[in-house]
């Protein structure tokens, strides 16, 4: 199982849905920006605050989008991979 990390929030710039990922403390890393298309905004506001699995994930963009279970598989699965990459998701 897996969670959004709370110190993260979901914000709206310039018309775009994002999450910034402040930089600086001991690593000097740069502040980041990373940009939400509309499927991963309703990801993002559905597992909010709440543990959830890869077939979670997969099974939400089966019943909101129209998408074979491979399909959602594949999506969930880089929505989380680029949310773990960024330090969003917590295990």
């Amino acid at each position: 199982m897996m969670k959004i990390r709370s110190e993260y929030s979901l914000r709206e710039m310039a018309g775009e849905h994002v999450v910034v990922i402040p930089g600086g403390g001991e690593t000097s890393a740069p502040t980041r920006i990373v940009a939400l298309n509309p499927s991963a905004c309703y990801l993002w506001e559905s597992f909010r605050g709440r543990e959830f699995s890869a077939d979670d994930v997969a099974r939400a963009l089966e019943a909101r989008y129209d998408v074979e279970p491979g399909t959602a598989r594949r999506d969930a699965r880089r929505w989380i991979d680029r949310l773990a990459d960024c330090g969003i998701i917590e295990a």
